[in-house]
């Protein structure tokens, strides 16, 4: 599989994973906790934001990796990569939660954990999917 992606490609790809999660995110968040849809809606903008920067530098670094050291994309290195980008998502978000709902940071990281449940396989699969529908594009 070609890893090669430009900048451009890598900002589209965590564009395309972003927006779909705040379509799905913010109205399952804003029915949980009982909140307005347009205030779960900006907080979820602004944990978007956060990691669509995290997005593009992460994937760009562990396609490196991958290249680097030969290893192959395969089921085993999307976990790793799922689990990966999550812990490090969680180490840089989980202080932003705190400090944006004045809670501790055991309390945000309890917090957190419902929404890792839901990335750790959204990542797995929306990435799964991406590369797929990239290696079709391309190989047309």
């Amino acid at each position: 599989m070609n890893t090669r992606k430009s900048l451009t490609e890598r900002i589209c790809q965590a564009i395309g994973f972003e927006l779909l999660a705040i379509l799905i995110c913010t109205p399952l968040l804003a029915w949980i906790m009982d909140k307005p849809m347009l205030d779960m809606g900006a907080v979820t903008m602004a944990l978007a934001f956060l990691a669509l920067g995290w997005n593009v530098v992460f994937n760009g670094v562990f396609d490196r990796v991958l290249q680097r050291f030969a290893i192959v994309h395969n089921a085993w290195t999307r976990v790793v990569h799922a689990l990966l980008f999550e812990g490090g998502l969680v180490a840089v978000g989980v202080p932003l939660i705190a400090w944006w709902l004045d809670v501790s940071l055991l309390q945000a990281f309890v917090m957190d954990i419902g929404v890792l449940l839901f990335f750790l396989p959204y990542t797995y699969v929306y990435h799964w999917g991406y590369d797929v529908m990239r290696a079709r594009m391309v190989g047309a």
